[in-house]
């Protein structure tokens, strides 16, 4: 196989000898649309998710950019170039909730019933409570993604999104301690905990670090039963304009650093964004030796 490849895309290289077999297969396959050719692509590479789910949507990127560079023809687009992508309709918030005060002690409050609500009948209460009660609203996740709810007597309390992890995060990288490769092959072990709402009638001390504290004792079992793998590690950011992170803390996740203010597209080295602490929570103590299994050589660390 050639040493350089012609194109390097969303972590693939492809080759020289993959572009006559793109362009085989486009010429044995007349007439179909564009993303019927990345699935077969997708098939002949076997080109999955951790799930097993082809990557379609990322090798049409992929095809596309290989199209524009002239390395291969594709067939016409089957949708106007302008065709406008219609917005996501916002999430209802208009439900009718007992909003009296919780208050009191914890103790008080418990047991908790958690219910993991992506596509079950309360989801779309959980969007809308996000939407409404949230600082930065409602979010569709994109990727492997869970919601949970957590009621007390029937009343919700808190809810809290989970996503995949970020692509590159230093503080995160040096602490696993992964080369970019074992990095690409074990991202999916992680999750991103993209959003925690103690809805706002609810004042009830250490309720977010009890809630924090459950949730890492169930959610890989909940994730490898949607996505077919568990997880190892789990993240978030804390925006310290905002919020100090103490419930993070006090359900002992560990403070990794800072990021640098740079969105991933921001191309100079000027600071766009708020500063956020780094927060990671290891799900077991061989967790660096885990995430590291894709490489033949273990994690910088792996022995701590």
């Amino acid at each position: 196989m050639s040493k350089e490849p012609v194109i390097k895309y969303r972590g693939r290289a492809v080759y020289p000898e993959d572009v006559v077999t793109i362009r085989q297969l486009i010429a044995a396959h007349p007439g179909v649309s564009r993303r019927r050719l990345s699935i077969l692509l997708c098939e002949a590479w076997d080109w999955r998710q951790a799930n097993g789910v082809v990557r379609d949507m990322v090798c049409r990127g992929l095809l596309l950019a290989l199209h524009r560079a002239g390395h291969i023809e594709l067939p016409a687009s089957r949708w106007p170039a302008s065709r406008a992508i219609p917005r996501r309709r916002a999430p209802a918030t208009d439900w009718l909730l007992d909003q009296s005060p919780i208050t009191g002690a914890l103790r008080d409050l418990l047991p908790l019933e958690i219910r993991q609500v992506r596509r079950t009948s309360d989801e779309a209460l959980f969007n809308g409570l996000m939407e409404r009660d949230h600082y930065l609203g409602y979010t569709q996740p994109v990727g492997e993604h869970l919601k949970y709810m957590f009621y007390a007597r029937e009343r919700p309390v808190a809810c809290m999104a989970w996503s995949s992890a970020p692509w590159h995060m230093g503080p995160r990288d040096r602490f696993i301690g992964w080369s970019p490769t074992v990095r690409r092959r074990g991202l999916h072990l992680l999750a991103y905990n993209t959003r925690f709402l103690v809805l706002p009638w609810v004042r009830v001390p250490h309720l977010a670090s009890h809630i924090l504290g459950r949730i890492a004792r169930r959610i890989s079992v909940d994730w490898e039963i949607f996505y077919n793998h568990p997880l190892h590690y789990l993240e978030t950011f804390v925006d310290r304009e905002r919020f100090q992170g103490t419930c993070y803390r006090a359900a002992n996740w560990i403070y990794l650093g800072q990021t640098t203010g740079r969105g991933i597209r921001e191309k100079t080295m000027r600071v766009t964004r708020s500063l956020k602490d780094v927060l990671g929570y290891p799900l077991g103590k061989d967790f660096r030796a885990r995430l590291c299994m894709a490489d033949d050589q273990p994690c910088e660390g792996a022995d701590a």
